[in-house]
């Protein structure tokens, strides 16, 4: 292995933790803004979706971690491959790669509870139109 081929996830791995970065911080801010509107009227659909922010969080915290690692193993193979231990380079590298896959399966589950969510929270809206876009009527009977 060459001393590029790990230098080659260092722009990937920065925009994804960029990207989670920028998910994270757009979560938090509606967990307090949502807390705030449960504190002067509590009600169990903003206690769920708080529920739901919370767990998205979570996924979101594990999804950094993984992608920092595995940008952690890509420095580390770097200097392994600069130093001439192939050998361990390449396990440093393997292990980079289940970190950056690991994180990847995080994002897609949470892209689904991102989606559950909105699901759940269209649902009310979707099944108080009587008419409306062909788009509102998707996946319910027609009169």
């Amino acid at each position: 292995m060459e001393l590029s081929t790990p230098a080659l996830l260092f722009p990937a791995i920065s925009l994804l933790m960029l990207a989670y970065t920028n998910r994270f911080i757009t979560l938090s801010g509606l967990v307090r803004e949502l807390y705030g509107e449960h504190e002067k009227e509590a009600s169990e659909k903003l206690a769920a979706q708080i529920i739901n922010l919370q767990v998205r969080i979570v996924v979101i915290k594990y999804m950094q971690i993984f992608g920092a690692l595995s940008f952690f193993f890509c420095v580390i193979t770097m200097f392994l491959l600069f130093a001439g231990s192939t050998a361990v380079a390449n396990i440093s590298f393997a292990v980079a790669l289940v970190l950056l896959l690991l994180s990847l399966a995080l994002m897609v589950k949470e892209l689904y509870l991102s989606i559950d969510a909105l699901d759940a929270h269209l649902s009310d809206f979707i099944h108080t139109q009587d008419s409306g876009c062909g788009l509102f009527r998707l996946g319910r009977k027609q009169k």
